[in-house]
């Protein structure tokens, strides 16, 4: 399964919501399950975005969905991106040489 970082920015209806009922936050994750997908880790930050989740899912088709699914619900926005483990990253660097 590949992994994923998906950086989410609450909207103001989004905030609304998670204040009004924080627990939501893990029904979200609950849902992502359903869609095919696995959120591993989950984080709270500060600034620019509200959380970023380490996502594992079968391929990038998969998180797309799970990314448009909940953007489209206007309770946030994402940004996905690619991981790679460190270690296939650097093994792929030395099959080059």
């Amino acid at each position: 399964m590949a992994k994923f970082v998906m950086l989410t920015t609450l909207t103001d209806e989004g905030r609304k919501t998670i204040t009004e009922n924080p627990g939501r936050i893990k029904e979200v994750n609950k849902e992502v399950e359903a869609m095919g997908a696995k959120v591993l880790a989950q984080y709270a930050v500060l600034g620019p975005y509200d959380f970023v989740n380490i996502v594992e899912a079968p391929n990038n088709e998969a998180v797309s969905k799970v990314a448009i699914a909940l953007g489209s619900r206007g309770t946030l926005q994402t940004m996905t991106l690619a991981a790679m483990d460190i270690d296939a990253f650097i093994g792929g660097l030395k099959k080059q040489k």
